[in-house]
Formats: C-alpha cells, structure tokens, sequence
C-alpha cells in the first residue's frame, strides 16, 4: 500500500462522513442538487418553457428519476444520452421547483486541444522528456487490452467473430493493438473530428501494407465523431442490433464526470450493446491519490518537471461531479479533466448491468504483469536503461531522478554483478505513472421485467 492510499482523508472519507455511498439514489439525490447546480454556469431564465421534454422512452429505458436535496424528484422520460435533453432550459420538480440544466459544458473546449495538438513522428517523440513514460503507459495498455481479449476468446468458438468499440479512440493509438489481438469489427469513437480522421488515415495505411500479405486478415471499421458523454452512440452505429464483447475508453473516462447527466451517459454508451460476459475496461487518474496529494501540498496545485495538476474545486470538499482540476503532463496533455469517485462510478456500472472485476494501480498492475510482457517491454522500450550505455544520456534532469535505482542496484546487484542494468522511469516518471488506475468492469446477465426494464442478475 502506497504513503497516499494509507492517507484517510481521502475523497472516499469525505463521501462517507458527509455523502453516504452506499445508496446509489441518495448519491445521485445529492449529484443533482448539488454538483451539476453549483459547478456549471447556467444561461437560462425562468420565465422560459420549464417543461420537460416530451421525447417517448427509448427502447428497453426505463424511466429515470432523479431528486435534489428536500426529496422532490425530477422525472425524465428519455435516454441519459438524448440530445432533446440539451433543448430542455429548465426541469420541474414534482413540488413546482424550476431547477436550471447544466450548459453545454467543456466538450468544445477539449475537442478544439486535441484538433489542434500537433502529430510528432517517431523521431520527435524519442527526445522527448516523457517518452519511457508514454512507452510505459502504451505497455500497460497493450497488456491490459491483451488480458481482456484472451478471456473473451476463452468463452467463445473458435474463430467467432469479436466486436469492439473504442471510445475516446484519439488518432487512433490502439490500431494495432486491436489488429494484433484478432478482433473482427472496431467501432472507433471520439469526439475531436481531426484526431478521428487521423486515426482513420492510420487504419488505412495498416490496411494497405496489410494487403501486401495475402495471408494475413485485418478488421473492419466505422467512426463515428461524437461526445461519448453527450450522445447516444448506438444510434450512429451501422448496425445499432451490435453485440459488443469489449469496450475500451483509455485516459478518456474522466471527461464523463463532468456532470450526473454525462455520467450516466457515458455509462450507458459502455454497456448499452455489450452482451453478457463482456467487457468494459480502461484507465483513469485515481481521484483519491489526486486528493491526497494536493492536500498535502497545501495549495491547489502539486506536481514536478515533467507534470502539474491544479484544481480549480474545493479539495476539502470535493464535488461528486464537476470536480475540475487541470492536467498537464509536459505540453502533451494540457485540458481540463474531472474526479472520477470511484465507489460512485461502480454503483452507476451495477445501474447498467456491470460489475467490477477487477482495479489496479498502474505500479500493481505492472508487477502483475511485468513477467508475461517483459518482451513486449523491452520491443516498446517501455523502460529506461540504467545505468546508461555510453554515448546516451538519461530523461531525467532532476537530481535525484534516479537515488531509486540506485539504492536498487545498490542493495540487490552490486555484490554479484557491479555492471548490473535494469529497465526503470525516472523517479519524476513514476511520480506521475502511479496517478493512475486500471478498470475493468463484466456486464451480467439480464431477465426482463414486464415494463420491458432490465432485471440484472448481480
């Protein structure tokens, strides 16, 4: 257990003592009256149409009710992910209260960063500071895409086919991942148009040098651009009767948590076509190191050379929803991005039919896996050499960067082998790295009520 996990005041401390979790209603009770009011500006005036919207139900949605703080309910007819919601100025509770809808939120915002953000080649990502850190990261998700597959593979026939849809795709990272895990149809979703089509000019280049073996297979794909948090994918799907068997969201997830009304929305895109025995899987920043850190800081930011998290919420009471810090890891991420509470998102992944297998800090999942994948290591050159061979110099500038390794071969090598290497990050890297957190969550089964709702079978 790291310094931070054993640190009690925590965000889960906080939900506990002040906001009880262990009822998913009076969490969302609380969301709607307090995150998505407090932390969005609102441009809408009272004296407009306070009516719900009169959208009929979507297919197998249930009706969903949400209240705020004094017990009233709001009651909505429509899909979490509907866009007839974003015409809605103002929702009326069942005691007569207008209470104002979120605006239109960041999603333009992130959108235009990653439509302007800059392709580097290989040689241009190689001098960069962070680039074992990327190597790392992309490692993890390779091993972490591989171990989900495997067990999708595991309980089907051989050669049936495999559906996947990627959301938050960016250009296209993940290609070929997916080729190399044998998947038969990509879904590839994000909501930078540019990015989108990058990754599609990516996908045609690996089809083309793919054609040259006529041996060798390659899936299909379809893109779609749109805010995962926002819209309902399956809509713009080609085939919205998809079965899914993965669904994968990589360092996208937190844009979800911007509001209640995102969250579900991105819950439900997750797990709307995904059969049971599926999987959701991803990697987020872990909220409650995030917390721990910059209170220990004592201010609102907190960071080294390579990476800086400023909060722009209160770290001592941390919204549900709408807990907006800003993230920049050395000029390649640079956006506003939002808490994800953990304990909160399980209970809105049991609201859609999933369950949680399994969550790892990056450093846990690392030494699970680190025996498997040590050769697709060292091909992605996800560590650094240390000591350095001559004529190469190290990332790290900061001075004890590397006290780490170090000590380590001090304390494990030196007597046997005095010219001992080993694969590491800089400890500035690992900083960062063990921000983050894998997840992945199975859908269960289902029965269905007469209503045509969902019974799930935890």
């Amino acid at each position: 257990m790291s310094t931070f996990d054993k640190d009690l005041s925590s965000l889960d401390e906080y939900y506990e003592n002040e906001k009880s979790t262990d009822d998913l209603e009076q969490e969302l009770i609380l969301a709607a009256a307090n995150a998505d009011a407090r932390n969005h500006e609102h441009n809408s005036n009272p004296a407009e149409d306070t009516s719900p919207s009169t959208s009929p139900p979507v297919e197998n949605s249930p009706q969903h009710e949400y209240g705020n703080s004094s017990g009233s309910r709001l009651k909505r007819s429509v899909s979490p992910c509907a866009e007839d919601v974003s015409r809605v100025t103002f929702l009326k509770t069942t005691d007569g209260e207008a209470v104002p809808r979120p605006s239109e939120g960041y999603g333009k915002i992130i959108a235009t960063h990653y439509n302007t953000l800059e392709e580097k080649g290989l040689h241009e990502r190689s001098k960069s500071r962070i680039f074992y850190l990327r190597n790392f990261h992309n490692w993890i998700k390779s091993m972490l895409i591989n171990e989900y597959l495997t067990k999708i593979k595991d309980g089907k026939r051989h050669n049936s086919p495999i559906h996947v849809l990627d959301m938050g795709c960016g250009k296209g990272g993940d290609l070929l991942k997916w080729r190399k895990g044998g998947i038969t149809h990509l879904i590839c979703n994000d909501i930078a148009d540019v990015s989108l089509d990058q990754c599609k000019s990516r996908y045609q280049d690996m089809k083309s040098r793919n054609g040259r073996d006529r041996n060798s297979t390659i899936y299909t794909v379809e893109n779609i651009a749109a805010d995962f948090t926002k819209i309902r994918l399956r809509k713009k799907y080609k085939d919205p009767s998809i079965k899914l068997d993965l669904v994968s969201c990589q360092f996208a997830f937190h844009y979800g948590f911007e509001s209640l009304a995102q969250a579900e929305c991105t819950m439900h895109n997750a797990a709307e076509c995904l059969q049971p025995g599926g999987f959701f899987i991803g990697t987020i920043l872990d909220s409650n190191d995030l917390i721990s850190r910059v209170r220990k800081a004592g201010s609102n930011v907190f960071g080294n050379g390579i990476f800086k998290v400023e909060f722009e919420c209160d770290v001592n009471k941390p919204p549900l929803f709408g807990g907006k810090y800003h993230f920049n890891l050395d000029g390649v991420v640079d956006c506003p991005e939002f808490l994800v509470h953990f304990p909160t998102l399980i209970k809105l992944a049991k609201k859609y039919g999933m369950k949680l297998v399994r969550s790892e800090k990056f450093y846990d999942f690392y030494e699970r896996m680190h025996v498997d994948g040590q050769q697709l290591m060292g091909n992605m050159k996800g560590l650094e050499t240390f000591p350095p061979y001559p004529n190469t110099s190290l990332v790290g500038t900061d001075g004890d960067d590397y006290s780490h390794a170090e000590d380590f071969l001090r304390n494990t090598f030196h007597n046997r082998n005095p010219n001992s290497k080993i694969g590491t990050l800089s400890k500035s890297e690992w900083e960062a790295s063990s921000l983050y957190v894998t997840f992945a969550f199975e859908k269960v089964k289902n029965t269905w009520a007469a209503d045509g709702t969902p019974i799930y079978q935890f």
